[in-house]
C-alpha cells in the first residue's frame, strides 16, 4: 500500500484521503458529504478513503489517532489536514484554496 500511497498522493490535483474506520459513526456521516463533495468538483479533485484498521502502518505513519481524520496532498506535500466531520462547503473550500 506504500508505494502506491505515495503514487496516489504524487498529483497536482489535491488528493483527499479520508482515513476512517467502519465502527466510527462519524465516519459514516462524512461519507455522503465526500460523494457530494466530489459531484461538485468532479476532476478538480481526487477523494480516496482509507480504513485505518486495514491500513494500520500507514494511518500511524501520519499519525491518525482519531477517525475520521482527513488529509489533503498537493504534489506529494501535506498541505491541510483536519480531524472530524466538516460540511460539505468547509471541505471545498479548502480544496479550492490549495489548487
Amino acid at each position: 500500500m506504500k508505494s502506491n500511497f505515495n503514487k496516489l498522493i504524487d498529483s497536482p490535483t489535491p488528493v483527499l484521503i479520508d482515513f476512517f474506520a467502519d465502527w466510527c459513526g462519524p465516519c459514516k456521516m462524512l461519507g455522503p458529504i465526500l460523494k457530494e463533495v466530489k459531484e461538485d468538483l468532479g476532476d478538480e479533485v481526487k477523494i480516496i478513503k482509507i480504513d485505518v484498521d486495514a491500513n494500520q502502518n500507514l494511518a500511524s505513519q501520519y499519525q491518525v489517532r482519531g477517525v475520521p481524520t482527513m488529509l489533503l496532498f498537493k504534489d506529494g506535500k501535506q498541505v491541510w489536514r483536519q480531524s472530524g466531520v466538516l460540511q460539505k462547503n468547509d471541505i471545498i473550500q479548502v480544496i479550492n484554496s490549495h489548487k
